[in-house]
């Protein structure tokens, strides 16, 4: 981490919790955070489109295809599989999808990104938690 990283985390509470969440969350919240993340970003720039605001919704896009990146990433698709290899071709046709949005400013494109992107983190909630059931 860098000087001004350093100094922006250390003056800022909020900079500095979240670091420490993500750097000691498991696996399971990882991906919890991920998913959730691109929701998030995903509704904001649902709503920026409908409403015009072009440059808002460049923007949460562009988060969201960072987010779907790294999640392409992280896929280890030798010890992973045939789900692997799927998910990859999922994340990269949604990631498709958000492009077109952002280019034809057009929402429409969003659903079904939504809707997907919604199921998996609702999936890797329920799979944290069991995780942490069986830890106890």
């Amino acid at each position: 981490m860098n000087a001004v990283q350093q100094q922006g985390v250390y003056t800022n509470p909020q900079a500095a919790y979240k670091q420490t969440a993500v750097e000691t969350a498991s696996p399971e919240k990882l991906l919890v955070m991920l998913y959730a993340g691109t929701v998030k970003f995903l509704h904001q720039a649902e709503k920026a489109l409908e409403e015009k605001r072009y440059e808002d919704a460049h923007n949460s896009l562009m988060r969201v295809g960072d987010i779907i990146t790294e999640l392409n990433m992280t896929l280890n698709l030798n010890e992973g599989g045939e789900i692997a290899v799927n998910l990859r071709e999922l994340y990269n046709f949604y990631f498709g999808e958000v492009v077109k949005a952002n280019i034809k400013k057009d929402a429409s494109y969003l659903k079904p990104v939504i809707d997907f992107f919604e199921t998996f983190r609702d999936v890797w909630v329920e799979t944290a938690r069991i995780a942490r059931m069986g830890a106890k």
